[in-house]
């Protein structure tokens, strides 16, 4: 029976106007070795049809310029990666940290981004209320911006073996909580399979999640983090990613599944091939089975 309801899902979500593969993304921290420029023009050669824009790579190339190949090129951008820091914990003031974050907005509206990726920021020796009032006191501060821009700001929680030097939100209760003590329309959720397919409850809870998602991101491990990121191609690892999609498209999820790779296994690897795999995995996880 459940399987009957995921077919059925799947082909009513591949019948709609806008096709799967329109909403497959790459993220630049992916292809870390390559340029700005190299990584927009080498997406679209593939076919990759949006790219997640790292600010860093943004800030080497040149805003304006970025904006114009983009154009150019016809890519999407379905978010910008990252601002945050909050507490500190980077040596930025929380003010500065603000402040930051208003301008990646701003960029990431000049680029038609769908969202910007938002971190809290390492705890940096504060309690954990205070640093959970740092972040949702930044969060309130750039809602109204992000509404003004149509960029949301998109909370992403980390698995906790890999999150000490990002967020202290490591866990889909603490993401929703903290959505929930904000209560705005445009600050919504990152669900990265990497960092929350560990989690048993993840699929069953699905449907009460998407209204709540302003991003996917697709990554695979073999094992759950132990200090760093240590993700595989999507596939080659053990997560339940056909089951994740599958309840995603059944609970109408229509926004970007972006495809972010990076670890040790990753390190060396030909980033063409990557990318054929990527977009192969990807219209594999949402195929039509009989």
């Amino acid at each position: 029976m459940l399987r009957c309801l995921h077919t059925i899902f799947r082909r009513f979500w591949l019948s709609m106007d806008l096709s799967f593969l329109d909403r497959l993304s790459v993220n630049e921290t992916t292809t870390f070795r390559w340029s700005f420029e190299e990584d927009v023009t080498q997406y679209r050669e593939e076919g990759i049809p949006a790219i997640g824009v790292w600010r860093r790579k943004l800030s080497d190339y040149g805003e304006e310029k970025a904006a114009e190949l983009i154009q150019e090129t016809g890519l999407r951008v379905s978010h910008v990666f990252w601002a945050g820091g909050f507490t500190g914990s980077d040596g930025r003031s929380f003010r500065a940290s603000v402040e930051d974050a208003e301008e990646a907005l701003r960029t990431a509206a000049s680029l038609k981004a769908e969202s910007l990726i938002v971190y809290s920021g390492a705890r940096a020796g504060h309690t954990h209320n205070h640093a959970r009032r740092l972040f949702r006191e930044a969060l309130n501060e750039l809602a109204p911006l992000a509404k003004e821009t149509g960029v949301a700001l998109a909370v992403e929680p980390m698995h906790p073996g890999c999150a000490a030097e990002f967020t202290f939100v490591t866990s889909l209760d603490d993401a929703l909580n903290l959505l929930d003590a904000v209560n705005h329309d445009w600050v919504k959720l990152v669900l990265d399979t990497y960092h929350l397919g560990w989690d048993p409850q993840l699929i069953q809870r699905i449907p009460e999640l998407v209204p709540r998602i302003a991003l996917v991101q697709l990554g695979d491990g073999k094992h759950t983090p132990e200090g760093d990121q240590d993700r595989c191609l999507l596939g080659d690892g053990v997560l339940p990613l056909r089951e994740i999609v599958d309840a995603l498209a059944a609970a109408a999820y229509n926004g970007f599944y972006d495809v972010e790779l990076l670890g040790e296994a990753l390190e060396n690897v030909d980033y063409r091939e990557l990318l054929k795999h990527a977009k192969k995995a990807f219209a594999e996880l949402v195929e039509k089975r009989a």
